[in-house]
């Protein structure tokens, strides 16, 4: 994961564009999350649901408005021809948040999980200027 001011997938790539952001504001300024996930071979055509959450230095989730802010969808990662057998398959993932319902002075963490399982790495934390 890595954050960055904007991201995008095209042709199974990603594209970032201020990537490894680790500060942002004061004021309200766009954010983009960039992952790339892994599927180990032996994985492939089967779907997995995703869900990235945004939580605060509590590691409660940050709400906007009344619903907590999270993006959630599903992927399945297909082998390509002509792939060599037992090579991973990489599945990229852009998204982007016009501005994010944030404290300056504060830490936040957007939290991803996989099938409703997490990991420590899957996971890229900021710190909001006062």
């Amino acid at each position: 994961m890595l954050l960055a001011d904007s991201a995008q997938v095209a042709d199974r790539k990603l594209f970032v564009l201020g990537g490894g952001t680790t500060v942002i504001g004061p004021r309200p300024q766009p954010m983009a999350v960039a992952i790339r996930i892994e599927v180990p071979w032996d994985r492939a055509n089967v779907p997995h649901d995703w869900r990235l959450e945004l939580l605060d230095e509590d590691g409660r989730p940050v709400m906007a408005g009344e619903r907590p802010l999270l993006v959630a969808g599903r992927f399945e990662a297909g082998r390509p021809a002509g792939i060599r057998p037992g090579t991973p398959l990489s599945v990229p993932l852009a998204i982007n948040f016009p501005a994010l319902p944030v404290t300056g002075g504060c830490s936040y963490t957007w939290q991803l999980s996989i099938d409703e399982a997490t990991h420590f790495d899957w996971r890229a934390s900021f710190y909001v200027k006062p």
